[in-house]
């Protein structure tokens, strides 16, 4: 479902799937501005990576503007400044005539040629150890690489120039395969479908997670670079990679409860029990209405105010059409963020000007907030919404708060901050595993009792089937059946009902192993669940033998029967040796009868045949002059026919 979700999102961003007929070109601009381009198709870096280089190189040569690329499996990325408004498609699809000669080209400059260079190098013994009994730095073989290739630059001909260029070009690179792609989109052959997208597509989006690794570990790349680099990430990317997007069915409602309410100092444990703790909490919280300083005290908080306000560790503001008490420290923030007026005799160092008052005071209420919606703080300060979200982005932009879908039942994009993010998701992730780790064997027996509602309050034939129901397939105790197990749970169990359930053919009973002469263990099934249960279950061992295979061929050959056709199948045998090969086709599952009466006669013991005559004195001809033992009674049928 995930891949063909996976598809069916791109062939609506992109109107078509890459395959190896089709070759998606899909161009977007990033973040900043500078274009991206994507080629999207199946063929593999072997193809992608020496297609990419000439498509850097061509660029390079007829316009004269930067070009970065990356190349994987699923495509090539481009990355083009923001002026190359409009580069032709002739220009990605190269003429299969000249890739040789522009792969050959660009090839000395790029970083897998300085890679390869240094391991033969290495393997041609040029860069040998000070110490053979220690390993090198990888740093150090790298620097000395780059000294041995800077000398061999300038002699062409350097056998471990030559065997570097043939590794690349023939065990890295297929060139053949390319020429052969190439002459195929000249032909028309594949087809290409060339789009602009406001963003990303979800095939383009796998690729531009490894722009970041192709840069992050590019060596031979200048440190500049490298940061210019990560500079332009997509940040909605990385969000995605991170999981921010999906929190929202993921994070515990119980917790995210819970860290809000630590968060602003209203659990218990975290309230103010004198002034010193409330100034604390004033500086943590921020500004509160006095009101909200009552649920995060454990005493008298007017007192407590009052004596803060007089010894200039708190002060007075209006803020959002109501009084509220902040900590003194912050009152610089309040006057140059909402134009708040302040009290006389406050420290000079309180009144200071501070850098980006609004950015902190939103930084705070994100660190002491679960999610929070841009609407949120514009009405705890009564601000314009757009200062807001002018904060909010410049907070973004430092990594320090992010956005998504996270408050489980919400709606909308939301922000929080990243360490309460991260809170919020070990906590959540401690909830489920303690969820599915084991109780202690006390509570599991209570939960099985009361799964199975013992003692039994239920009574007759819908109570029994719902019994049955939480016990079929699982290997009873024969014997235990009806004077314990079912006794348990139903207030007044029938035997008849059982019986009826049989007779009627809606449960059907299947031995699972002989206990003993005279007990053994069933399994209980409705008729029409059999099947699918049974087949998750081992069989058991078939007994084998004479007798064995005759009741089997009777039994398939003439379906259900009584015990007197079983008879006269069994030959010269007699009625134990009968009856104790019945018994154990029944106990290895093979065979059942659609009643219980046989059962219950094996338990009481009744498995010898017994012999009466229809009469008194000689039999009448015609009529049946033996009836089977107990245990044989009933219709006998193939579990499995």
């Amino acid at each position: 479902g995930n891949v063909v979700g996976y598809l069916q999102e791109q062939a609506q961003a992109t109107g078509a799937v890459p395959d190896d007929r089709t070759v998606v070109i899909e161009r977007f601009r990033d973040e900043i501005g500078d274009w991206r381009v994507c080629i999207l198709t199946p063929f593999g870096t072997p193809v992608h990576a020496p297609w990419a280089m000439a498509i850097e190189r061509r660029l390079m040569d007829r316009y004269d503007i930067p070009i970065e690329t990356m190349w994987a499996d699923d495509g090539i990325v481009l990355r083009l400044p923001e002026a190359a408004d409009n580069v032709p498609l002739d220009d990605l699809i190269i003429d299969p005539d000249d890739i040789d000669e522009l792969v050959v080209g660009s090839l000395p400059q790029t970083s897998l040629f300085s890679a390869r260079f240094r391991e033969c190098a290495a393997r041609a013994l040029l860069l040998p150890r000070r110490r053979p009994d220690r390993r090198t730095p990888l740093w150090q073989q790298r620097q000395r690489a780059a000294d041995l290739l800077a000398v061999a630059a300038k002699y062409p001909s350097f056998p471990i120039l030559l065997e570097t260029s043939r590794e690349c070009l023939q065990d890295v690179f297929d060139l053949p395969a390319l020429r052969e792609v190439l002459g195929q989109l000249r032909s028309r052959v594949v087809r290409v479908v060339s789009v602009d997208t406001p963003k990303a597509s979800p095939f383009a989006q796998s690729l531009l997670f490894n722009w970041i690794a192709a840069y992050m570990y590019e060596g031979d790349a200048p440190l500049a670079e490298r940061r210019a680099a990560a500079l332009s990430l997509d940040r909605d990317l990385l969000r995605d990679l991170l999981g921010a997007e999906e929190l929202r069915e993921l994070l515990d409602p119980g917790v995210l409860a819970d860290v809000e309410l630590e968060l602003q100092c209203v659990a218990e444990g975290r309230r103010a029990r004198d002034p010193d703790e409330l100034h604390d909490v004033l500086r943590k919280v921020g500004e509160l209405a006095i009101a909200e300083i009552d649920v995060r005290c454990d005493g008298s908080p007017q007192r407590w105010v009052d004596e803060l306000v007089r010894g200039r560790r708190a002060i007075e503001i209006q803020l959002a059409g109501e009084r509220r008490i902040a900590a003194a420290e912050d009152a610089a923030r309040y006057r140059d963020a909402f134009g708040c007026s302040l009290p006389l005799g406050l420290p000079q160092a309180f009144t200071e000007p501070v850098a980006h008052p609004l950015e902190s005071l939103v930084a705070r209420f994100a660190r002491t907030h679960g999610p929070f919606t841009a609407a949120d703080v514009a009405h705890r300060f009564a601000a314009s919404l757009e200062r807001i979200v002018g904060a909010i982005n410049a907070l973004e932009a430092e990594d320090r708060v992010v956005h998504g879908e996270f408050r489980p039942g919400g709606a909308g994009r939301e922000y929080c901050d990243v360490d309460v993010l991260r809170q919020l998701r070990r906590r959540s992730l401690a909830m489920l595993r303690r969820e599915v780790e084991p109780v202690d064997p006390e509570t599991y027996a209570r939960f099985v009792q009361t799964w199975h509602g013992i003692p039994g309050e239920r009574r007759g034939l819908e109570a029994l089937v719902e019994a049955l129901g939480q016990l079929q397939g699982a290997a009873l105790v024969a014997s235990a059946l009806e004077t314990e197990v079912l006794t348990a749970r139903l207030r007044s169990y029938r035997a008849a009902d059982l019986d009826e359930l049989c007779t009627t053919g809606d449960v059907v009973w299947v031995g699972a192993g002989a206990i003993g002469p005279s007990d053994g263990r069933i399994r209980l099934y409705f008729a029409d669940q059999f099947a699918a249960i049974d087949a998750a279950l081992e069989p058991a061992d078939s007994p084998t033998g004479p007798l064995h295979d005759a009741i089997r061929a009777q039994l398939a050959s003439r379906g259900a029967s009584f015990w007197n056709q079983l008879r006269a199948a069994a030959g010269d045998a007699t009625d134990n040796e009968l009856l104790a090969a019945l018994w154990d086709l029944v106990w290895a599952g093979e065979v059942s009868n659609d009643s219980l009466a046989p059962l219950r006669a094996v338990l009481a013991g009744g498995k010898t045949a017994r012999a009466t005559t229809a009469g008194r004195g000689k039999p009448r001809p015609g009529r049946l002059t033996r009836i089977g033992p107990p245990a044989g009674a009933g219709r006998w049928s193939l579990v499995a026919p």
